[in-house]
């Protein structure tokens, strides 16, 4: 009996350890983004229908665009509206843009992890080749 006592206590250690891990990295099942994967990037053009902002995990502002493309309406995650900012770049209804990023799913949906974002012949940068941010945290890249 003392050894399944202690065989379950052992394991109620471990899945608790397992699960405040998981929680601590947003990566639990249905929780987080996904990763920015370069095998699965794409590039899109289309017409901005919408600009949202949405709070992050984090607390800080993100920006969405819903893109109309030619296959139907995308949500393209940008970033911290922040960085954004800082970099004079700004988002309108009715932009047409080119968007390099990551095609994933989130809540069972098709959307955009965007990379660089062009308008109006000028690129926004975003992440770097391999999908690293440009930012880290709340501080901001010089580059």
């Amino acid at each position: 009996m003392k050894k399944w006592k202690s065989l379950i206590m052992v394991l109620t250690v471990v899945l608790t350890l397992t699960a405040t891990t998981a929680l601590a990295q947003g990566r639990g099942p249905g929780m987080g983004m996904p990763n920015y994967d370069p095998k699965t990037e794409v590039t899109v053009k289309g017409i901005i229908e919408d600009v949202q902002q949405q709070q992050g995990r984090h607390g800080w502002m993100g920006t969405h665009l819903l893109l109309k493309t030619d296959s139907g309406v995308l949500d393209v995650h940008v970033g911290p509206s922040g960085y954004i900012a800082e970099k004079q770049f700004s988002f309108a209804k009715g932009d047409a843009i080119e968007v390099i990023g990551s095609k994933v799913m989130i809540q069972d949906k098709d959307a955009l992890l965007a990379r660089e974002i062009i308008k109006d012949g000028k690129t926004l940068v975003l992440r770097n080749a391999q999908g690293i941010p440009q930012r880290s945290g709340s501080r901001w890249r010089s580059n």
